[in-house]
């Protein structure tokens, strides 16, 4: 029968104070960003969803496909028998990585970490059904702030921490750089690390994908302002504000705002603060970096980790990058 063993790392009112302080912090100083972590409520989560489903929406089949065509290689050359998933959700894409590991008599232990508990302890009774025996230990916390609460390794085993979908992208340069400095602080050298990465490819591609046809993307975007309005009393006109996605080529990232169509004073109760916005002012609400595998590599080798091999789909549109902790 699966072990369950779940570690609460956050308190129950983490979620709103954690919104609050992001809300003064970002919306209250030029430029005006909120994090793209409030996207994803239970309507934010859902739009997602459907936008992965969509024809112009590419990163999450082709990163499938990589996990399908190389997850047995992934096993081997991790050496790893504890798996541990960052933002794990549903463990839903991580259910072929995990049959492999499973496949090769290597699965002993599984540590999802999500800030939902109620979807870490689903998932877990997925996780029965499908792999009787496996020990899964749950960190309910944030990825940003908890990786020194990973568990450690066991006396013979290695771990290999999974942080797919292409995430890291969501982080600024200097916020990669901190991520991946805390994660090889909390990891032993031999511990591994399978990284999703998005790469650069013609921009028409990248813009379509994030600004389709049938604008569901747009609503994705917009319902963080309904996230404020719900949480925090707030009262943003969702209609006033247009979604502009635009290519920052100097970056190599995708930038996904929201601009006031219209002079406007927005309150926000919750967070004790009052914008004065005007016309043509931006919101900055998530961007998505693209890579190269030479910036890949670089990126990992300065946080100690030494790439020991690049998957990518057949069309080269994603990558899914094997590293070890030296």
């Amino acid at each position: 029968m699966t072990e369950l063993k779940v570690s609460v790392l956050v308190d129950s009112d983490w979620a709103s104070g954690s919104l609050v302080d992001d809300v003064r912090r970002g919306l209250g100083s030029h430029p005006r960003r909120l994090p793209p972590k409030w996207l994803y409520d239970d309507e934010g989560s859902r739009l997602f969803d459907e936008i992965t489903r969509l024809p112009e929406y590419y990163p999450t089949e082709a990163e499938r496909a990589i996990l399908q065509a190389h997850a047995a290689d992934i096993v081997t050359a991790s050496g790893a028998s504890t798996v541990v998933e960052l933002g794990s959700g549903t463990s839903d894409k991580t259910r072929t990585l995990l049959d492999a590991f499973a496949a090769a008599g290597r699965l002993r232990r599984f540590v999802p970490v999500d800030v939902s508990e109620q979807t870490l302890r689903d998932a877990a009774d997925m996780l029965h059904r499908r792999y009787p025996g496996l020990a899964v230990e749950a960190l309910v916390g944030d990825f940003t702030l908890h990786l020194g609460h990973l568990p450690p390794n066991e006396p013979d085993g290695r771990r290999m921490v999974a942080f797919l979908g292409g995430t890291i992208g969501n982080l600024y340069v200097e916020e990669r750089a901190a991520f991946l400095g805390a994660l090889a602080d909390s990891l032993d050298p031999g511990d591994s690390l399978l990284l999703g990465t998005d790469l650069v490819k013609p921009v028409d591609r990248l813009v379509a994908a994030y600004h389709d046809s049938q604008g569901v993307t747009a609503q994705f975007v917009r319902n963080c302002l309904a996230v404020l309005n719900r949480e925090l009393d707030a009262d943003f006109d969702l209609d006033a504000f247009s979604y502009v996605p635009f290519w920052d080529g100097h970056m190599e990232r995708m930038d996904l705002r929201l601009r006031a169509e219209s002079p406007q004073r927005v309150t926000i109760p919750g967070a004790g603060l009052d914008l004065d916005l005007h016309v043509g002012e931006e919101l900055r609400v998530e961007i998505s970096t693209k890579f190269r595998p030479d910036g890949i590599r670089a990126e990992l080798a300065a946080a100690g980790f030494e790439t020991v091999e690049l998957f990518t789909d057949p069309a080269g549109d994603f990558g899914l990058t094997l590293a070890r902790l030296a």
